[in-house]
């Protein structure tokens, strides 16, 4: 193994590079600013390579520095929040990291219930686009979203989704939103992140072309939903997702369910080795008890639309 750079050199890079500031940085670790610059001169000595960008205006990370933090910073609160476990005496910890999205719109919604059922499981859950490094043991569990391309790790699929325009009822009546055409007339909100992109749906139901251009752009399902919601267009989103936008009549899809991409596109993924621990068990067996509640609630609705559409 590369000989690791001393953890005090560790810290004052992750508090340089969090803080943007030497000042600030050296009066949150209790040092002062010319030991925190000697501190990150011997680690980027160490590293052969410049991690920060000096100028007049301040102090910024350079991009192998950006990279670096990425890792390193997931590292430390790792180790922090283990110590603080540790000294705590919580034994049994979970780290569960997963996308976005999912993470805002279908897990947060039922942690209670696992919270309940396993009181003596102290879970840490974060939340990024970028997968968790397990050979850096940041997470026993990772909730990833995307094509599964993860030879080396065990691959579970949650559910399977629905992608489908969605739209707020009253920009359906202000646009008098009835035919699939009609979408190259109105906003179109772009999820750049999504494994189905408007061109993939247009190609599937329509005979015209996507539009190369679309009014908002974002990388997280939650806000092109937010967006959808406020009337700013029509979002191509995941009818999971939206769950509780749909329940609660704030979205719906103007040309109905059947007009939908399915997909299987969120996946739990963990090494092997991870899954000999109890609490990685409790949580994959209770991961999978609430995905199969989400595609039986899925599938009743699907059936009352079509009687509706079908008296």
């Amino acid at each position: 193994m590369p000989a690791l750079p001393p953890i005090a050199n560790l810290q004052a890079f992750e508090a340089v590079a969090r803080r943007r500031s030497f000042a600030l940085a050296a009066a949150e670790l209790h040092l002062t600013p010319s030991a925190i610059s000697h501190q990150i001169s011997k680690l980027e000595a160490q590293l052969d390579i410049r991690l920060f960008e000096r100028s007049a205006h301040g102090v910024r990370l350079s991009p192998a520095g950006e990279h670096y933090l990425m890792h390193v910073g997931a590292a430390l609160n790792a180790i922090a929040t283990a110590t603080d476990d540790l000294q705590h005496g919580i034994r049994n910890s979970l780290y569960v990291h997963s996308a976005p999205s999912i993470a805002s719109l279908w897990l947060m919604p039922r942690l209670q219930h696992f919270a309940q059922a396993h009181p003596d499981i102290s879970l840490n859950l974060s939340a990024a686009h970028t997968p968790s490094d397990f050979a850096l043991g940041q997470a026993d569990i990772d909730i990833r979203y995307g094509i599964p391309q993860w030879g080396d790790l065990m691959v579970e699929p949650l559910f399977e989704e629905s992608i489908v325009p969605l739209a707020s009822p009253a920009f359906m009546t202000a646009h008098k939103l009835k035919r699939v055409e009609q979408l190259l007339e109105v906003p179109l909100i772009q999820s750049n992140v999504s494994v189905v992109q408007w061109s993939d749906w247009f190609v599937r139901f329509t005979k015209v072309k996507a539009p190369d251009r679309f009014s908002l752009r974002f990388d997280r399902a939650q806000m092109s939903l937010d967006a959808a919601t406020q009337g700013l267009g029509v979002a191509l989103e995941s009818a999971m997702n939206a769950g509780g936008h749909l329940a609660d009549g704030k979205l719906k899809a103007p040309f109905g369910m059947e007009k939908s991409i399915r997909i299987k596109a969120h996946f739990a993924v963990y090494p092997e080795r991870h899954a000999r621990r109890p609490a990685v068990e409790a949580f994959l067996s209770w991961l999978h008890s609430e995905a199969a509640k989400t595609r039986a609630l899925s599938q009743q609705k699907e059936i009352l639309a079509f009687w509706s559409a079908n008296p």
